[in-house]
């Protein structure tokens, strides 16, 4: 098995961003106990590229979905499907905080002016494929907080990630194969979709061990 870092990783890089509110029953598999967070019967999902580069603890590209849920009252991330390129970062995603990487080739293209071309494939097929013209960029970087809420060792466990980015907004498009296990609702269009852009980025925390962290 590949060694990686201990956590937290800290992280630096580009993320292409779109949202969607969907049909509670368009949503993937969640975890056994995992709810959505829903609106008028709604839920909020989401899926990035990103790129790791610079003095990131790793450097590698990036492909997932992921659902807004709740734990109580209490907001949450939940990560349901996602590709790396890095063996080192499939295995620690998986032992230190019950992410489930899986690996990929990835072919992603930027412009000077911050435009993406991104695709990424298995040895089973392609997953999908993106393209992403930015806006203005707001003025500023923003903060921003939250948890991750995975299932490990039978058991939920959540994971704080904070960071700051430069924030735009973009228009995106996305091209999902039939049979893909990229599950993004691409037949509708996204509710927003925004570029973070040389965002930093710490995930996870060096005070609890995986078997300690609970929902």
């Amino acid at each position: 098995m590949p060694t990686y870092p201990p956590e937290p990783w800290h992280l630096a890089g580009q993320m292409y961003l779109s949202l969607w509110a969907v049909p509670r029953s368009a949503l993937p598999p969640l975890p056994a106990g995992v709810r959505p967070l829903t609106v008028a019967g709604r839920a909020l999902t989401g899926a990035a590229w990103v790129r790791y580069e610079g003095d990131s603890v790793l450097r590698y590209d990036e492909v997932l979905s992921a659902v807004l849920v709740r734990d109580g009252l209490r907001p949450r991330v939940t990560i349901t499907d996602i590709w790396v390129d890095s063996p080192a970062s499939m295995a620690g995603g998986r032992e230190l905080w019950g992410i489930p990487k899986e690996l990929a080739e990835f072919d992603l293209v930027t412009s000077g002016e911050g435009a993406l071309r991104a695709s990424a494939r298995t040895a089973s097929g392609e997953l999908g494929s993106a393209s992403f013209r930015p806006g203005t960029r707001l003025p500023g970087r923003w903060p921003l907080a939250y948890r991750v809420l995975q299932q490990m060792q039978g058991r939920l466990v959540t994971s704080p990630v904070r960071s700051r980015c430069a924030v735009g907004p973009a228009r995106a498009q996305w091209r999902i194969p039939p049979g893909s296990p990229l599950r993004v609702p691409a037949g509708r269009p996204p509710l927003l979709s925004l570029t973070l852009h040389d965002f930093r980025l710490t995930f996870g925390s060096p005070a609890l061990a995986p078997s300690a962290r609970t929902a």
